[in-house]
């Protein structure tokens, strides 16, 4: 159960082994049920997720009950509710297993501990955090001026396991259009 995490770390890494088997050593293995919540809007996120299999969305809900996906992780990438773990304050934002998923879950105080404790594994986290700034980034300020279709179009090109592997009603979420909508694009491509 830890081997994608272990593998994970040696590919992008140069810790040595035993350092991996005492990092390792920090994550629980935890399985989720398909839609369910782990981390409601309420709550404070205390735990950072290694996905070994399954998928994860961060969300958000209007007053209307009208949902709009902000993120979406995927197999050997890391996920949480980012600004309540780093703030510890309430996320805002539900963080949601889409399939029956197979997670490492490290809590908070000792990630922290670990970051400080092997620099390399600092670098993972800053690494983490930039790609989702710039993705995010991207994403937000080229999305303003695109229209349906060239939302799709980025989408396959920068993050195709989206329109691969998610309902076309919470890709239309992310996406920022209605599901018929997105539904007719994909059939013109």
């Amino acid at each position: 159960m830890y081997q994608k995490f272990k593998e994970y770390l040696q590919n992008i890494t140069s810790l040595k082994e035993t350092d991996i088997e005492y990092i390792a050593g920090f994550f629980s293995f935890k399985t989720a049920k398909r839609n369910e919540i782990l981390v409601d809007c309420a709550q404070v996120c205390t735990d950072f997720y290694f996905i070994n299999k399954g998928m994860m969305r961060i969300y958000t809900l209007n007053s209307e009950g009208i949902e709009t996906s902000r993120f979406f992780a995927f197999e050997e990438m890391f996920c949480t509710a980012l600004p309540s773990f780093i703030d510890q304050k309430p996320a805002g934002e539900y963080l949601q297993c889409l399939e029956k998923s197979e997670l490492l879950v490290c809590k908070r105080q000792d990630f922290y501990k670990l970051i400080k404790q092997f620099p390399e594994l600092d670098r993972v986290y800053r690494k983490i955090l930039e790609l989702g700034f710039i993705t995010s980034q991207k994403r937000i300020y080229g999305f303003q001026g695109f229209n349906a279709l060239e939302k799709v179009k980025w989408t396959i090109e920068n993050q195709p396991r989206i329109l691969l592997r998610i309902s076309n009603k919470i890709a239309a979420s992310y996406l920022g259009i209605s599901p018929s909508t997105l539904s007719r694009v994909k059939a013109k491509l």
